[in-house]
């Protein structure tokens, strides 16, 4: 596990970081609280891979999706009302094998176990707010 302190204007040591540990592919599941920055984490990864525009949390459509200049792709989730079941049954579980990386902010851990189970590398990033900034504890 890999521990970053970060403020907002930090933010690029984080990005920077799974740039160069996260594979072109890859599941991100973001756990914190409410307000913590999983929505702030993705935008600056977000504007790292080109994308312009505004990155805004999925919280009612469940998906965004973004394509960046250099063609790199970007999904977006926001599961916070939907359980596994709902998951599967809305067919959101194909979307993972569209390439790029994935966000997933309020993943259960049933779904981060099932897709473990079925060959995914999925990482965890837990951010929690602390006097200047954020810890963001990565597993990749």
């Amino acid at each position: 596990m890999k521990e970053i302190t970060a403020s907002l204007s930090e933010l690029d040591k984080v990005v920077t970081y799974l740039n160069e540990t996260l594979s072109q592919n890859a599941i991100v599941f973001l756990r914190g609280d409410l307000a913590a920055g999983k929505t702030t984490l993705t935008q600056a990864i977000a504007k790292a891979k080109g994308i312009a525009g505004e990155v805004t949390s999925p919280t009612f459509s469940l998906q965004q999706c973004y394509a960046g200049d250099n063609g790199q792709s970007l999904y977006h989730y926001d599961l916070y009302r939907l359980d596994h079941e709902e998951f599967m049954q809305l067919g959101l579980f194909e979307e993972f094998e569209k390439e790029g990386w994935h966000m997933v902010e309020w993943g259960s851990d049933t779904l981060k176990a099932f897709l473990e189970s079925v060959g995914y590398n999925v990482a965890l990033i837990e951010i929690a707010p602390v006097k200047h900034g954020r810890i963001y504890k990565i597993e990749t």
